[in-house]
């Protein structure tokens, strides 16, 4: 009797995670796969689980798909996976939350103080014989204020860090039940008056696409911080640049982006006040793992709950 199979649309999983699977046959999508390649697999290997790395789960594949009884995001955002579509096939839908967190977390900061310290900056004019001690100041972040939206895993972490810091945190999450003490509880409008420095850290949603906007922008601290390590969709692109351009932004580190991979040409690239790395804050060897663990375990659970066979 053949193995039901398990699609990951990635070219690998860790180790670990694959040791899980051993009654299960493992097929891969590559390291870049397109919906078409999706699909394709869907139709030739009949999944009854996908575990979600790079590429989207649309109509089309989990139609696709007859098997399909769950589809587990390696990672903590699912705004890749077509949920409607699957609840109307009575497919859950599972994330590795928090596996990533510490990674991304650290990434945030690391775009944080890489704005902040001017880090890029003077490491090129290092690199190119200047000493520019006697005229560069830095931001010096303690006593500011950050306001992070989105107070999950990773934005508890972050504001773990900037509170050690000396950093004051503002905190807005409508879903959030408990926060530490040493972050206060606000509104977006509170977020955007008093913050030195914006993070985000919430999922993409419909109702909070391009939440940074012109409008929200132009209520902002002139000269604030923005950090974006969570979906590129949360920003109007456009706004952003112009706003950093006119010195309201006065600078931007970004790990997403709202079309990924980003291609050249585009408007951020090569342009002064952007610190860009390509969406890898929760790609750490340690995460990888966790993530890797986290998706097989929650799709394995999922699999036990409705009694699916295995060979």
């Amino acid at each position: 009797m053949n193995k039901p199979v398990f699609l990951v649309t990635a070219a690998d999983l860790a180790p670990q995670a694959l040791a899980l699977l051993g009654e299960f046959d493992i097929i891969f999508a590559g390291k870049t796969p397109t919906d078409e390649d999706i699909v394709a697999l869907c139709q030739h290997h009949d999944p009854v689980a996908i575990i979600v790395r790079y590429g989207k789960i649309g109509a089309a594949a989990i139609d696709a798909a007859p098997s399909l009884k769950v589809i587990s995001k390696h990672g903590s955002g699912t705004d890749t996976i077509d949920k409607e579509a699957a609840a109307q096939r009575g497919i859950q839908v599972v994330a590795a939350a928090g596996a990533n967190a510490a990674a991304v977390a650290e990434q945030a900061m690391a775009l944080l103080l890489a704005c902040a310290k001017s880090v890029v900056q003077l490491n090129e004019r290092m690199h190119a014989g200047h000493w520019d001690k006697a005229t560069h100041k830095s931001v010096e972040l303690d006593g500011r204020t950050v306001g992070l939206v989105g107070m999950g895993a990773i934005g508890l972490r972050f504001a773990r860090m900037a509170d050690a810091m000396g950093i004051r945190v503002l905190g807005f999450d409508p879903y959030a039940q408990h926060l530490p003490a040493y972050v206060k509880r606000v509104e977006l409008d509170a977020i955007w008056a008093e913050s030195d420095v914006i993070s985000l850290h919430c999922p993409l949603t419909q109702d909070n696409a391009r939440l940074i906007d012109a409008h929200s922008l132009a209520q902002c601290k002139r000269g604030v911080m923005l950090v974006n390590t969570a979906r590129g969709g949360l920003i109007d692109e456009p706004a952003l640049l112009e706003a950093v351009r006119s010195g309201q932004v006065a600078s931007v580190g970004l790990d997403s982006f709202a079309v990924e991979p980003m291609t050249a040409p585009h408007p951020f690239l090569g342009q002064p006040g952007f610190i860009l790395s390509p969406h890898i804050g929760g790609v750490t060897a340690d995460a990888y793992v966790k993530m890797g663990l986290a998706s097989v375990r929650n799709a394995l659970g999922v699999l036990a709950s409705q009694r699916v066979e295995v060979a």
